[in-house]
């Protein structure tokens, strides 16, 4: 006849020497235990983390033991349901045997297997990213595809816009083309102008220099006398 109370008190104390720091007894009756199982740090130095509770079902190992994950630290939805459905498989397949150490192996191996994959989902994100930024900066470049029917559309919002831009500038036009002030009207409106060239002769003095190499010397000058003329006639000038 099996003793099954002893052999799950040799394997609590095998447990309790392999696992010294992540090993917790709950309860004497029935046995439970906890056992905290962290993954290998991965490449940036992540981890992963399942906190597996077992109870001892009466005739264990003949009967599976019960088993629950009581906590878990980044790991995802699916990455719990992999290791509850891990769990199932083993006990099926070492029942009649004790287990707890061959489980909480399975589960260790699986956790260095997520975090492994962390590595594989952020690289598959960062392709994501990338992918999409593509396809906007394309859509950016290639913008809206142009067809008949937007191209009239652009062209008769095109034309409308010339068109009051032309009318705009007539506008303006004749408005300055109004305001234009004559020379008599500037003369009047600014006073300033009427002493503006009496002004700059005072203020040059005796600083207005003349070159006179500009102008021919008196006596090279060939001057007639109004006598000399033969059409002359100073009758002309007394009748005037």
């Amino acid at each position: 006849m099996t003793d099954y109370t002893e052999e799950q008190r040799n394997e609590l104390e095998a447990l309790e020497s392999i696992y010294p720091d992540s090993f917790t007894v709950l309860s004497e009756k029935p046995i439970s235990f906890t056992i905290t199982v962290t993954s290998e740090a991965g490449e940036n130095d992540e981890t992963v983390q399942a906190t597996l509770k077992f109870t001892y079902a009466e005739r264990y190992p003949d009967e599976i033991p019960l088993y629950e994950l009581l906590s878990q630290e980044n790991l995802e939805d699916s990455d719990i349901a992999d290791i509850l459905k891990l769990l199932r498989e083993q006990a099926d397949e070492n029942l009649g045997m004790v287990m707890i150490f061959t489980l909480v192996s399975a589960v260790q191996e699986k956790l260095n297997e997520i975090v492994d994959q962390i590595k594989t989902r952020r690289e598959e994100e960062t392709k994501q990213k990338e992918k999409e930024a593509e396809e906007a900066e394309k859509q950016c470049f290639h913008g809206t595809p142009v067809t008949i029917e937007n191209f009239l559309s652009w062209k008769a919002k095109f034309d409308l816009e010339m068109l009051e831009f032309k009318r705009k500038k007539v506008k303006e036009e004749e408005q300055s083309g109004k305001n234009k002030l004559t020379g008599k009207q500037l003369f009047e409106t600014d006073h300033n102008l009427d002493t503006s060239d009496i002004q700059f002769l005072e203020e040059a003095g005796n600083s207005v220099e003349v070159d006179e190499s500009l102008f021919q010397e008196m006596d090279d000058l060939e001057l007639e006398d109004e006598e000399d003329d033969p059409d002359y006639n100073p009758a002309h000038l007394e009748s005037d």
